[in-house]
C-alpha cells in the first residue's frame, strides 16, 4: 500500500513543496519514495513494498516515457491482464501490478477500469497531452482527494498532502458540520475542508487545459432473482468468496487476519489455518471483548491468534492521534479499536485481511429488518401514526421513542444509511442559531432515485454501499492501517463477490431467522456452529459506560463548555445531552461522542493541538 500526491502549475521551489507533501505520506509508504517534476506538474510517492520487492519503485514510464503513473492499492487480476497486453506487444520492465495499469491505460484508455479486479487510486500524467488522469476503486477502499485553486490542481491520497500545498488556505466547510451531526462521518464528496474533494467510489477524474471532468465508470446494480433456491445461493457463494481469498492473499510479504468473532472475519480467517490473527477487547465484559470467541476458533481451525485488551487510558490517550490519521473527524468509535489492532498486526505482518463489506453485500444489519419488523404498524392509519410521532417527538428521549417517530415516515425518509443521529430539531438545538442545519435526506434523494421500484432491503443495501461503506467504514480501516503502515485488503469487496450478492433474492438475505442468511450458511460448511451463527459485534467499544463514569464525564464536560465548542454549538444543550446520559435517564453516548470527536480533531488541525498520543483529549479553550 502506498501514499501518492501532486501539484500542477509552478511554485517557488517545486522539488521541496512536492517532497513536503509526500512526508505527509510516510505512514502509507516508509520502504521508499519517487517523485517526477516537468514542466506541468510534480508528483510524489511513498512506498509500502508488498509485490516485486525489488523492482516496483514508482514512478513508472511508458516504454516511450510519455505517461508517468503512480499508483496506491493492488490489482489482484495483474498476471491475467499481464498476459494478454504482452500477447498484445507490449513489454514489461518489471513484475509488480502497478505496471500493467501504464500498458493497459495505453492499450484500452478508461476502459481499462472494469477490466480490474483490486483496490487503487492512481495518477497517469501525459507529458505530450499535458493531461491528468484520476481513478478510485469501485467501492472506494482506496482514497483519492483533490482541490482546484489559485490556477492549481492538486491532489493526495489524504487530506493532510494537500494542507501542505505552499499557499493553500485552510478553512473549515461550515456545511461538512452539518451533515457530519447526522451521519456521524464526512458524507462525500465534500470534506471538511473548504475546496477540498474527495473522488467518489468508482469514478475517474481528467484534469486538461486547467477543466475537471467526473464521470462514474462502474455502478453496484443489484438485480435479485426470486427463483434462486438456498443451495444455489450458498455453493455460490462459497465458490466466488475461496476464490476471492485466493486472489486477496497475493504478496511477496507474509498475509495474515483481523478476528473478531463474527461471522465476517471468521469466514475470512477459516483460510489461514496455521497462519496469524490479531484480535482486540476491552476489558471482560464479553459485550465488549471478543478476544476469548477469536482465541476458541483460532484453536478449532489451527489458528495462531495474537490478541491484546485497550485500557481505557491507553484507548482515550490516543483520540487525538487517531482523529490525526481519519483527516477528517469521526465519530464511530471502533476507528481506535482498528487503530490499535492495526498497531499489533504490523509487528507481525504488511498485509492483513478484514471483513468489511460483508453486512453491505450481503444484508447483514439489523435495520434491515426493520420493513419486516414494523410491518403491522405500518397497517394503522396514517393519521394515527404521524400524531403518534408527533407528540414522541414532543418528548425527552424513551425507550420506543424512535420506533414512534420512524413508524410516521416513509423509506426515504427514516432511513440515510446505517447511522442516523439527531432528528432535524434536535441538531438546531445543539448548534449555533447562525450554524447551518438542514434535513439530511437532501444527499440521500438522489441515491434512493436510482433504486426506485426494488424491495425495500435491497433499497436500504444500496444506499449504504453508496454512502455509508466509503463514508465511514472504508475511511476507518483505510486510516487506521495505513497509520501503522499496514496494508488491509477487504476480499468480500470484489466485484466477482458483489455479482453473486447482486443476484440474491431477499429471503436469503434477510429474514425472520437472521441477517445475511445465505452468507452464514456458506460460512458454516467451514466454521464451528457457534462462529456461524453469532450476532456480529464488530469491535464494539463502551462509550456509553465510560461516559457515566465521572472521570470521562468530567473531561467532556470541560470540553463542552470550551471556547472551541462555543464556535458551533449551544454549551447548555450540549451539558443537557451529556448530564441526561450520565444520570441514567437515556442514553446518548452516540450523540455526545459525535460532537466530542468532532472538538477532538478541531483542536489537533484549527487550534494547533499535538496528536501525540498518552494526553487526555481535554479540548483546549
Amino acid at each position: 500500500m502506498c501514499g501518492l500526491c501532486g501539484f500542477t502549475g509552478e511554485v517557488v521551489d517545486r522539488d521541496a513543496a512536492i517532497r513536503a507533501m509526500a512526508d505527509k505520506l510516510t505512514h502509507r509508504g516508509p520502504d521508499s519514495s519517487g517523485y517526477f517534476t516537468d514542466g506541468g506538474i510534480a508528483m510524489g510517492f511513498r512506498r509500502l513494498s508488498i509485490i516485486d520487492l525489488e523492482g516496483g519503485d514508482q514512478p513508472i514510464y511508458s516504454e516511450d516515457g510519455n505517461l508517468v503513473l503512480m499508483f496506491n492499492g493492488e490489482i489482484y487480476n495483474y498476471r491475467e491482464l499481464r498476459h494478454i497486453l504482452i500477447g498484445d506487444g507490449h513489454h514489461f520492465a518489471t513484475d509488480t501490478d502497478s505496471e500493467v495499469l501504464l500498458h493497459g491505460f495505453e492499450e484500452w484508455g478508461e476502459a481499462l477500469l472494469n477490466k480490474l479486479r483490486g483496490m487503487f487510486a492512481f495518477a497517469i500524467w501525459n507529458r505530450k497531452e499535458r493531461s491528468l488522469f484520476l481513478a478510485r476503486d469501485f467501492f472506494g477502499i482506496k482514497p483519492m482527494h483533490y482541490a482546484k485553486f489559485g490556477g492549481h490542481f492538486v491532489y493526495a491520497s489524504e487530506i493532510k498532502s494537500i494542507l501542505a500545498f505552499p499557499g493553500f488556505e485552510k478553512k473549515l466547510n461550515a456545511d461538512a458540520l452539518n451533515n457530519y451531526i447526522s451521519f456521524e462521518y464526512p458524507v462525500p464528496p465534500k470534506t471538511f475542508f473548504e475546496g477540498v474533494y474527495c473522488l467518489p467510489p468508482a469514478h475517474c477524474l481528467w484534469y486538461r487545459d486547467g477543466e475537471v471532468q467526473i464521470h462514474r465508470y462502474w455502478e453496484p446494480k443489484f438485480d435479485p432473482d426470486e427463483t434462486m433456491t438456498e443451495e444455489e445461493a450458498v455453493s455460490q457463494i462459497e465458490k466466488v468468496f475461496e476464490d476471492s481469498v485466493s486472489a486477496h492473499r497475493i504478496s511477496d510479504v507474509e498475509v495474515g487476519c483481523f478476528l473478531s468473532s463474527g461471522v465476517d472475519s471468521s469466514y475470512v480467517a477459516s483460510y489461514f489455518k496455521g497462519q496469524k490473527t490479531f484480535t482486540v477487547g476491552f476489558g471482560d465484559d464479553e459485550r465488549y471483548n471478543e478476544i476469548g470467541y477469536a482465541k476458541r476458533l483460532s484453536r478449532e481451525i489451527g489458528l495462531e491468534n495474537h490478541a491484546h485488551v485497550i485500557t481505557p487510558e491507553e484507548y482515550w490517550g490516543h483520540l487525538r492521534t487517531v482523529q490525526y490519521y481519519m483527516d477528517q473527524p469521526l465519530a464511530d468509535a471502533s476507528g481506535a479499536a482498528l487503530y490499535f489492532v492495526s498497531k499489533i498486526a504490523s509487528k507481525y505482518v504488511k498485509v492483513v485481511l478484514s471483513g468489511e463489506g460483508a453486512d453491505e453485500l450481503f444484508g447483514g444489519y439489523n435495520i434491515y429488518r426493520e420493513p419486516d419488523d414494523t410491518a403491522r404498524y405500518r397497517r394503522l392509519p396514517l393519521g394515527l401514526r404521524r400524531a403518534l410521532a408527533a407528540l414522541a417527538g414532543g418528548m425527552p428521549r424513551f425507550r420506543g421513542r424512535n420506533f414512534l417517530l420512524r413508524g410516521a415516515q416513509t423509506l426515504e425518509q427514516r432511513f440515510i444509511g446505517n447511522s442516523s443521529l439527531f432528528t432535524l430539531r434536535e441538531k438546531r438545538r445543539i448548534l449555533r442559531e447562525d450554524f447551518p442545519a438542514t434535513p439530511p435526506q437532501a444527499l440521500t434523494a438522489p441515491v434512493w432515485e436510482r433504486v426506485r421500484g426494488m424491495d425495500d432491503v435491497t433499497r436500504m443495501q444500496y444506499l449504504d454501499i453508496n454512502v455509508w461503506l466509503a463514508g465511514d467504514i472504508l475511511l476507518k480501516a483505510d486510516r487506521m492501517s495505513m497509520a501503522s503502515s499496514l496494508e488491509l485488503r477487504v476480499p468480500f469487496l470484489d466485484r466477482r463477490v458483489f455479482e453473486v450478492a447482486s443476484h440474491l433474492p431477499r429471503r436469503l438475505k434477510v429474514n425472520r431467522e437472521n441477517t445475511k442468511y445465505a452468507l452464514r450458511r456458506a460460512a458454516a460448511r467451514h466454521l464451528p456452529k457457534f462462529t456461524a451463527e453469532k450476532k456480529k459485534l464488530g469491535f464494539p467499544v463502551p462509550i456509553r459506560v465510560w461516559l457515566r463514569q465521572k472521570k470521562y464525564y468530567e473531561m467532556v464536560k470541560t470540553s463542552f463548555a470550551s471556547k472551541t465548542a462555543r464556535l458551533f454549538f449551544n454549551p447548555a444543550a450540549l451539558q443537557d445531552l451529556l448530564d441526561r446520559h450520565y444520570t441514567g435517564k437515556c442514553d446518548n453516548s452516540r450523540e455526545i461522542w459525535t460532537v466530542f470527536s468532532f472538538l477532538i480533531w478541531y483542536d489537533v488541525y484549527f487550534n494547533g493541538v499535538s496528536h501525540a498520543p498518552g494526553q487526555m483529549p481535554v479540548v483546549s479553550d
